[in-house]
């Protein structure tokens, strides 16, 4: 499947953005509807719930919301507050032996991926983040040299709460460190089961696993898979090795000859990257945030889009996945 994956950078919310909203909304109001439009929250109870939970945001929602029209279904949307599921793969590690980094791989059907990288300053602080339901965060980091990714966390369980994407925006938009965004997770509600990974410029990490049915848990576990504490759904834990890859980035980190190139690499080979894209399960890029230097760089097998603060590059470039 080609896919075409995009650089952008808009620092305020404009025609841009605007174009995004165009282009993926169709798909994104099929998914929105997928259990019927019944099953989602009315508007005012999404706006009552950003302004409760993460009322600094709510400014660049209604922006958002002007740009994509106004309408009542994609404010909706927009608030990502009681979501459709999803369920992606993804692993993701912090190396902090010498300079610290955190490093990801995104497991997804790349049909329901947007493919963008977006350098914005919405709120005054400049972010860097792979984009997913046109505001929310997969990945990123900000200029603080906060940087934050997110993996599954194995539960079926869906509750009342807010996707993990617009959660890890709002650390992103208004949270200097490890310590902060700790505190957000424990307080702003999630929808599904999710594992957040932190990493500073102090080299402070944390991974957080969240979701409907339980408290926080705060952990010092460099690595997370698709599973938390335990494995809850053996079938998905199974399709996707989550148990598989864990161990096996733990025992990379574990090797006292290991290098801090050396395991980035890692991720571009099995069995931490996986092509199981016919199955919805495949690896779509690759990514590795230094806060030190405050470097976003996107990799992919045969190709990589190094991207900083400071060197920005609006690119695009060409992949190929197989059918899904």
């Amino acid at each position: 499947m080609p896919t075409t994956f995009r650089s952008i950078q808009e620092f305020e919310p404009g025609q841009k953005w605007a174009r995004l909203f165009q282009q993926f909304w169709p798909s994104y109001r099929r998914w929105y509807l997928q259990e019927g439009e019944q099953a989602r929250p009315r508007y005012l109870t999404c706006l009552t719930a950003l302004r409760e939970h993460l009322p600094e945001l709510v400014p660049t929602y209604e922006k958002l919301v002007q740009l994509a029209g106004g309408g009542d279904l994609a404010a909706r949307f927009l608030s990502l507050y009681c979501p459709t599921p999803y369920m992606t793969g993804c692993s993701q590690a912090v190396w902090t032996r010498d300079s610290p980094l955190l490093i990801r791989n995104y497991d997804y059907s790349p049909r329901l991926w947007e493919a963008t990288m977006l350098h914005s300053a919405w709120n005054g602080r400049r972010v860097i983040a792979m984009s997913d339901c046109l505001w929310g965060v997969l990945d990123g980091i900000n200029e603080s040299g906060l940087a934050v990714s997110l993996s599954f966390g194995g539960s079926r369980t869906v509750g009342n709460g807010f996707g993990i994407p617009l959660v890890l925006r709002y650390i992103l938009e208004f949270c200097d460190d490890t310590a902060q965004a700790v505190e957000v997770l424990r307080r702003v509600p999630c929808h599904m089961a999710y594992n957040v990974t932190a990493l500073d410029a102090k080299g402070s990490f944390a991974t957080v696993w969240v979701g409907p049915d339980r408290s926080s848990v705060v952990t010092s576990q460099p690595v997370a898979t698709n599973h938390q504490q335990s494995v809850e759904w053996a079938q998905h834990a199974y399709a996707t090795s989550s148990l598989d890859r864990e161990k096996a980035l733990c025992d990379y980190l574990n090797d006292p000859a290991e290098s801090r190139e050396r395991f980035v690499a890692r991720f571009l080979k099995s069995p931490i990257y996986t092509s199981n894209h016919s199955r919805g399960w495949g690896t779509l890029y690759t990514s590795a945030y230094d806060p030190i230097h405050l470097t976003a760089t996107c990799m992919w097998p045969d190709q990589e889009s190094p991207q900083s603060f400071t060197s920005y590059d609006e690119n695009t470039i060409a992949l190929s996945y197989p059918a899904t």
